[in-house]
């Protein structure tokens, strides 16, 4: 079967990584078209948002309530969610967090999460000059980073290089960093957890099959749910290895690629 032929039917999700996948950086904001899409396809498929994001914190929420999703699977799958219902939460492990934060702290990286509206990072200078150069202001909310120790946390998140990154996993062969597509930062999650489980407790939740999926992302943290979705869609802008193992490579989000990916598979002409 050709990719044209793998039409959803209407017993089917359409899953969209947030940033640089539907939300672009440089403007800070869903391209029109890509709200087009979204707006279009949710008439006959569910929409979810697969995310290394708490789509629940504050600087996320905004852009939950603008897209309106079926469901979410925050922070690479340890949280799922489908309307008000919690379809799964896990938490990282005690001793595994400790043993992290003490690492990051006595060796200088920037590892930490947004809680409640707070953000608890070790070394925060490494997050401000990140903000800084991204969008030229931070509005962080910093708070005391051992606090974590007594929180529950899913996923950290790390700031800075690929040799920080590295450091991390072969540490902590518990863990898996995918950098960020930018090369700036890393999502630190338990090996056992991906937006690809977290798609399949949603085809379960709502008796989907996974065949009946279509993901698209532009990340490395994307790369197991581009693999096992019925099709695999890497933005124009991703990494190379995540375009390596997609099925179809949509343009860049500059460029249209959400919605003219969704005309290349006719998926608009049959849902009208």
């Amino acid at each position: 079967m050709n990719l044209e032929e793998k039409k959803p039917d209407r017993r089917s999700i359409i899953s969209f990584d947030l940033d640089m996948t539907l939300l672009d950086h440089r403007t800070y904001q869903i391209p029109d078209s890509a709200m087009k899409a979204v707006e279009r396809l949710r008439r006959n498929h569910r929409i979810v948002i697969a995310s290394g994001r708490d789509m629940d914190n504050y600087y996320s929420c905004s852009f939950r309530d603008q897209l309106e999703p079926d469901g979410i699977i925050h922070l690479n799958g340890t949280k799922v969610t489908a309307g008000d219902a919690l379809v799964y939460n896990h938490f990282m492990d005690r001793d595994l967090l400790h043993e992290l934060l003490h690492f990051a702290m006595e060796h200088g990286l920037s590892l930490g999460v947004t809680i409640d509206g707070k953000d608890y990072y070790t070394c925060p200078e490494a997050v401000i000059a990140h903000d800084r150069a991204k969008w030229g202001d931070v509005g962080r909310r910093f708070a005391d980073a051992e606090i974590l120790f007594s929180l529950p946390v899913r996923t950290l998140a790390y700031i800075g290089g690929e040799d920080g990154a590295m450091l991390l996993e072969a540490r902590f062969p518990q863990v898996k960093c995918p950098m960020f597509a930018g090369k700036v930062g890393a999502d630190v999650v338990e090996k056992e957890a991906s937006k690809a489980e977290g798609l399949r407790r949603l085809c379960a939740f709502w008796g989907v099959e996974m065949r009946n999926t279509a993901a698209f992302g532009d990340s490395m943290n994307d790369v197991e749910i581009i693999r096992e979705a019925g099709i695999g869609i890497a933005m124009g802008n991703s990494v190379p290895e995540l375009k390596e193992e997609a099925d179809y490579i949509a343009p860049h989000i500059r460029e249209d690629g959400v919605y003219r990916a969704c005309v290349h598979f006719q998926w608009f002409e049959n849902f009208v």
